[in-house]
């Protein structure tokens, strides 16, 4: 199924929809193509319509904006990029805590970090420098741009907002 980033009025990134929607979207005049896939659906009555990639609102929506990214063990695995902050492994992921919690280690952005199994058990119910054992990545809060942006990426827009002028 083919997705459709939906773009503010100002450029910023608001959601992805179905490619069903985003045709409903601009048929009716309330958005604007800004870049066509590759797509094209072919009607009953025989026109042909390009199904579009990114389509912008034609008015701004005002939004009301976190001032920061919840903590949760997905938004952890994201700031981490999906791999072991101790061995660059990226599989049987899990969530370490650098104090432990038996330590009164909270969960939170700056005392967690990705960690596949077997680094997880080699560690144990230590410290990082106590067990030896080196992090590749700094623990930190991420903000919530830094996220807008990791999830452009992965839908591939990015490239597309540089080549306008806009990202």
């Amino acid at each position: 199924m083919t997705k459709c980033i939906v773009l503010n009025g100002d450029y910023s990134y608001l959601n992805t929809i179905s490619w069903r929607r985003a045709v409903c979207l601009v048929m009716k005049g309330k958005t604007e193509v800004v870049k066509y896939g590759d797509k094209i659906l072919r009607l009953v009555n025989g026109q042909t319509i390009k199904i579009p990639l990114i389509i912008k609102l034609i008015k701004v929506i005002r939004m009301i904006y976190k001032n920061r990214v919840p903590f949760s063990k997905r938004n952890v695995m994201v700031r981490d990029g999906f791999i072991c902050c101790y061995c660059g492994s990226c599989r049987e992921l899990t969530i370490d805590h650098i104090q432990p919690a038996s330590r009164g280690g909270k969960s939170s952005f700056e005392n967690c970090i990705t960690a596949c199994k077997e680094c997880n058990n080699k560690k144990g119910n230590r410290t990082p420098s106590e067990a030896q054992m080196f992090l590749n990545k700094k623990a930190y809060a991420p903000t919530i741009s830094e996220f807008l942006r990791m999830k452009m990426k992965k839908l591939g827009a990015d490239c597309y907002l540089k080549e306008m002028g806009v990202y």
